[in-house]
This record gives C-alpha cells, structure tokens and sequence, in this order.
C-alpha cells in the first residue's frame, strides 16, 4: 500500500494495539527522503517543514543528520538534494534481488537477441523503479538507467504489473486525484487507467505510445513469481515509427519470450498464455444469408 507523507508520519504515532510500533524520527527522516526523491529538485527548510509538516527546528536536525552520514547534501543557497550515499542502498537492494541477477543471466543463457532498449523493473508505490537496463544501439532521446524511477501509470513495465493488481490494489497505488502526465499522451483518470489495464490483461501485453517520451514506444510483459504474483516487469523501447513494421513484431515477440523464461527461472507462469494481436472483424453477412453459405 502507498502511503502519502502524511499518513507515513502518522503511522509512526500508533498505539500499540494497531500493530508493531514505528519509530517517529526514523518514519520521519525517511519521509523526508521520500519527499525529496519524488520532487528531484531541491528543497529549502521551509518547504520541506511545510510539506511534511513539522516544526521547522525538527526538520532541521533531521536534514543535519542526513547530510552528516551522507544521504543529503546541501547546496549553496540552503536547499538540500538526495546525496550520494543512497546509491549503495539501491546497489545493495539489486544485488539482493533474484530477478535482477536472473535478468542479468537472461541475455547470456537463453540467446534472445535485440539491439534496442530492455529494461526490468518493479513496483515502489505507484512507480516503477528500475532493476536492469539494457540500452540499445539505437538512440531514443532517453537513457534509462539502474534506479531510475518513473509512473507506474505511464510506463510499460509498470502496466504490465498493475494490470494483474485488483481494482482496489491500483487504486491505493496510484491514487485518485488527475494523474500525472509525462507527455500530452497517457490515462488522466483512474478509470481510463483501469481500461487501459483490462485491455492489457486481455492481450498480454502492455503498451507505452509515447507517454514517456515523444517518439518512443514501448511493449511491456509481467514477470511471475512461484506463487502467481507479478513481481517485475520487462520492457522494449523502440521508435515510435518502428511499431508497425516486422521490426517492432520481433521486439514484442521478444519482450513476451524474456518475460515469459524469466517468470520460468523464478519458478512461476503467466495466468494466461499471451493472445496474438486481435485480427480485423469479419465483413457483417446480410441477415438474409444463411450461414455457411
């Protein structure tokens, strides 16, 4: 469940009887962190004190904290950015993940080709963070990179996974205020969100037209676990331009065979075998004529 800031720092203040404790400062530091990830623009005292919330003199001490060890860092002007002592927390979370090291293995194991963009992710709240990447030889205008963070609700990788969320899952995920966009493409509401989930389910695969970036195209395909939940996401990018032709076939064909041997080496299987895409409606016969003739 993604929790606002608020909530977080309110979830530090529950009886005893609502479950284990949290500790305050801590929820609080690393809400702040929270914050300042999510905004990746600096932040001064007072904004930071206002948006979470809390006197200005606590924020302090928590910021000074912070950047002592290293995961903040202070500009000239006051303002304070996520320091450099993060990386090792994410580098030591992929080191640690099955499906990164099994993606890893993938490329060397299995002989799928492609030289565009394929990228692995998984779910924090309503973003996807990425595990793996492997950036083609074909410039998008977009590096992906380890530890990027992007919308859930945009990106492929992240579709492919909430698609096989309940309703009320995606809900607390990605919330229910006008979400935001990239581009001027992708869902505005929840419900346009949980068409383009069910069309996902439905054929298979999830598809990203440019609301990332202008030009780029991306199909994505869910990773399973032993027990049947989506765990990661895999994803192609290609040229928008590119989709329509036999090109950006064998990139979904690929995409969905990664996903599928990689769900397999974690010890899991799809729901459903992957749908072809849909062919063109059959001409309407006259009511008059019988059928089969």
């Amino acid at each position: 469940m993604h929790l606002t800031p608020h909530a977080r720092l309110a979830a530090g203040r529950r009886s005893a009887d609502d479950g284990p404790a949290l500790v305050p400062a801590v929820s609080r530091a690393l809400t702040l962190l929270d914050r300042l990830a999510s905004g990746r623009e600096p932040m001064t005292l007072a904004r930071l004190a206002a948006e979470l919330a809390l006197p200005k003199s606590s924020v302090h001490g928590l910021c000074n904290t912070l950047v002592s060890f290293g995961y903040l860092r202070r500009q000239d002007d006051g303002s304070f950015l996520i320091g450099p002592r993060v990386m090792g927390l994410a580098e030591a979370f992929i080191a640690g993940t099955n499906v990164a090291r099994e993606f890893d293995a993938l490329w060397t194991d299995a002989g799928i080709a492609t030289d565009e963009t394929i990228l692995l992710s998984v779910l924090s709240g309503g973003e996807v963070i990425y595990v793996g990447a492997r950036n083609g030889v074909r410039p998008l205008g977009l590096a992906f990179n380890v530890g990027m963070r992007l919308p859930a609700h945009l990106a492929a990788t992240g579709k492919a996974m909430l698609a096989y969320h309940s309703a009320e899952a995606v809900r607390q995920l990605v919330g229910e205020a006008p979400l935001p966009l990239l581009t001027a493409k992708g869902p505005r509401t929840l419900a346009a969100l949980q068409r383009e989930l069910a069309a996902t389910r439905r054929r298979g695969w999830s598809v990203d037209d440019e609301t990332v970036r202008e030009g780029v195209y991306s199909m994505g395909a869910p990773v399973f676990d032993a027990s049947g939940r989506p765990v990661a996401g895999i994803g192609v990018c290609i040229n928008r331009a590119l989709v329509d032709t036999e090109h950006g076939e064998r990139q979904r064909q690929a995409v969905l065979t990664a996903a599928r041997l990689l769900s397999q080496r974690l010890g899991g299987h799809p729901p459903d075998a992957p749908r072809a895409p849909e062919a063109p409606a059959a001409p309407r016969r006259h009511p008059s004529t019988k059928a089969g003739s």
